[in-house]
């Protein structure tokens, strides 16, 4: 399967329609399996819900990094590999943390640290392919009231100095989609290579 990453450099909210099946192609011309990255504001309006726990409730940030990928490679689409496929995703973004010496908490598909709700997500599917959405808040800004929550710029080292910053961003996401993506292929490469049972 080849999938496509591209970063969008351009500051845009995401709403929760950016989930809707094809949003890479229609608003980028990428076709085929695509993540897609960008920095910007989360509100998520009530008709873009997805989860129907979270109906009623607040999904908002003033700043995170999200992450929209998108799977064409099951037809019919599958909900428990998207979701299997955003566990995986979230647990590579904790191996990432471990590594920079952050002690961090999951709980499904939810990142804690000290404490702190860290990220947000959301798998589902349609008739043509299956969505995750990824996002990691930047700072404790602008999130629901009820909600304690952290940023990657809240996060500091033994010393007391900040580990992410804006210098070192882009090298945090370009390595979580590239490891995302190798666990991805190196799974589809076992697959061909593994001789069925009976």
């Amino acid at each position: 399967m080849t999938i496509t990453h591209k970063h969008i450099d351009e500051i845009f909210e995401y709403d929760g329609s950016q989930i809707n099946p094809s949003w890479a192609f229609q608003e980028f011309g990428i076709y085929g399996s695509s993540i897609i990255t960008w920095i910007g504001p989360v509100n998520i309006t009530p008709d873009n819900l997805k989860d129907f726990a979270d109906v009623g409730l607040e999904i908002k940030s003033k700043n995170m990094i999200n992450f929209i990928c998108e799977f064409f490679d099951q037809q019919p689409t599958n909900m428990r590999v998207a979701y299997l496929r955003q566990r995986l995703l979230v647990m590579i973004f904790r191996e990432i943390l471990t590594e920079y010496g952050i002690e961090s908490k999951r709980e499904g598909d939810d990142i804690f640290v000290n404490g702190g709700k860290l990220s947000i997500s959301i798998a589902s599917v349609s008739l043509s392919s299956a969505k995750i959405h990824f996002a990691l808040n930047l700072e404790d800004k602008g999130t629901p009231g009820d909600v304690d929550t952290i940023g990657l710029f809240d996060i500091k080292d033994s010393d007391d100095n900040q580990i992410f910053n804006n210098d070192n961003l882009l090298d945090l996401i370009n390595n979580t989609v590239r490891r995302f993506i190798d666990e991805l292929e190196t799974i589809e490469n076992d697959i061909s290579k593994t001789k069925v049972l009976g």
